[in-house]
């Protein structure tokens, strides 16, 4: 199908100035490109007038969690709607592969939170990728593989140091995922069993990617260890030599508020000296994780099971009271002590639906319970299957990150098919950047804006033939008003659709119309660049 988009004022994606101009898509690819009237007669089956709109790549999400999305029996819509057209998963050591045969239970009852979806028998990533590949994806998706998923198919979900034969199993795997197409490795040193790894573990991992190939991290601690946490991320690279990216970078606990001016000072420097390196951000001032990641490491070693044993014992409350409400600054990142209080904590997720939309402090006044048993009972209730938002970051923080020119853009968010109520970021963060840090606070520059959250993306994660526009290149773009393009969505009412977005193209087809997708399904798995 050939299609013509005239009179539109195309943003390239490298940070260039836009420009009047005329696209001409054929067989799914950008065939010429021409100055806007410059032709008069095409013969073409489609034309599309873009005049007053914003033409650009289709937006490229460097940090999601929506690896499942596909085998889902509903259609995931959160983020084409919002231009998304391809998506990096397997974000924060959590992957669908590998799957150690007879631990098939095990994986499923700590990532079933995350995946909640079909399980089709797979257990190498090469028989997942056989999979997706059979049942098309609304986005493109780009696979990491996470190291969580590595250490939990060699040594389960025990807190167990590793020896060199299990590194070497790790290894093994990590390269087996790697010969089947996943894009690199992430790590998330928060979450269990991630937070069980030495440095010398990630190390020994990271050296096994090809070159091109990237360590994306979910660091260690974002708050009162985020700059010793950075320079871990940093030493994996510059030891492994391998390219860096650190996931959605910020300062949580508002006595941390401004680290991240720190942080990024380390990169840079790292940057300076050759290491390859650049960081994500999501433009909002508050974080979502599972409920559980407030309890200490010791209440999730070996597995879930074990945390809700100890959520039901009175002697492992007690001391799991005193690590909960003890000072920030330990050797854990402490959420609850550093967002400040209960108050702070809203639930947003669960797998009944009770509890979602209050506050751990909101919901105790209900249920007539001090906060800590507050938390308790969410987790007891919910088999520990509940998300929160966390309001413990600062805007100022945000733009900070923004503005530097190595910073990507990236979700954090996996699918609504989990219910209403969650981060807004899900439904909303691609027209967010645009609408709040392009137009209204003037951050970024329009051009620079669209470059983080296509060209760059792209280029950083070896996303092949996509995130510019350019002859030769897929024709995944997106359309925009740049006066009204944002999102209405807020933290009580999230799932609202984004404003002024016209209409999204994946591979020369319009999937998407002011909102209304097309049913048609263009995504599929893609594989690195060379």
């Amino acid at each position: 199908m050939s299609t013509l988009i005239t009179n539109a004022l195309v943003f390239d994606g490298t940070g260039a100035d836009g420009f009047h101009a005329d696209l001409l898509i054929e067989r799914g690819v950008i065939a010429a490109i021409f100055r806007s009237g410059a032709i008069e007669h095409v013969a073409v089956e489609n034309v599309i007038d873009a005049a007053g709109m914003v033409v650009c790549p289709g937006f490229i999400d460097v940090h999601s969690h929506a690896d499942h999305a596909a085998l889902l029996s509903q259609d995931e819509l959160a983020k084409i709607r919002q231009g998304i057209t391809t998506e990096i998963v397997g974000n924060c050591g959590q992957s669908l592969a590998p799957i150690a045969h007879g631990a098939e239970d095990e994986f499923w009852n700590e990532f079933r939170p995350l995946f909640d979806c079909a399980y089709l028998g797979w257990h190498k990533p090469s028989e997942l990728f056989e999979i997706l590949d059979r049942h098309p994806g609304i986005t493109n998706s780009c696979p990491l593989v996470g190291h969580g998923a590595l250490r939990m198919a060699v040594l389960g979900t025990s807190s167990s140091s590793s020896t060199p034969d299990d590194m070497a199993a790790m290894g093994r795997l990590l390269r087996d995922a790697l010969d089947a197409g996943a894009f690199g490795l992430s790590t998330g040193l928060l979450y269990p069993p991630g937070m069980y790894a030495t440095t010398e573990e990630l190390v020994a991992l990271a050296r096994q990617l090809p070159a091109g190939r990237i360590y994306a991290t979910h660091i260690r601690d974002e708050g009162d260890n985020l700059l010793a946490s950075i320079q871990e991320a940093l030493t994996v690279g510059k030891h492994a030599g391998c390219r860096v990216q650190i996931s959605h970078l910020k300062a949580a606990g508002s006595h941390n508020w401004g680290a991240v001016k720190h942080a990024l000072e380390a990169i840079d420097t790292s940057r300076h000296d050759g290491l390859h390196v650049t960081q994500d951000v999501y433009p909002y001032d508050a974080a979502s994780t599972a409920l559980s990641a407030c309890l200490p490491p010791w209440a999730h070693d070996g597995g879930s099971a074990t945390t809700l044993a100890i959520l039901r014992d009175s002697a492992a409350l007690a001391r799991l009271r005193r690590d909960v409400h003890g000072q920030a600054g330990g050797d854990w990142e402490n959420i609850v002590a550093g967002a400040g209080g209960y108050d702070r904590l809203l639930v947003c997720s669960t797998a009944s639906g009770r509890f979602v939309g209050r506050t751990i402090l909101e919901l105790g006044d209900e249920l007539g319970l001090e906060p800590f048993d507050t938390l308790v009972h969410v987790l007891r209730e919910e088999r520990l299957h509940a998300d929160m938002v966390v309001f413990d970051m600062s805007e100022d923080d945000v733009e900070t990150v923004l503005r530097s020119p190595f910073t990507m853009i990236g979700s954090d968010g996996g699918v609504a098919a989990a219910g209403d109520g969650q981060h807004p970021r899900l439904f909303g963060t691609f027209p967010r950047v645009l609408g709040r840090y392009v137009r209204e606070r003037q951050v970024l520059e329009l051009s620079e804006a669209i470059r983080r959250m296509t060209s760059l993306a792209a280029a950083t994660f070896g996303v092949p033939n996509r995130g510019e526009v350019a002859v030769g290149k897929v024709a995944d773009l997106v359309c925009f008003d740049p006066e009204k393009v944002g999102h209405p969505g807020d933290f009580r009412q999230p799932s609202v659709h984004p404003e002024g977005i016209a209409w999204v193209m994946q591979s020369g087809t319009v999937t998407v119309t002011e909102g209304r997708w097309q049913g048609i399904r263009k995504g599929r798995r893609l594989v690195p660049s060379p």
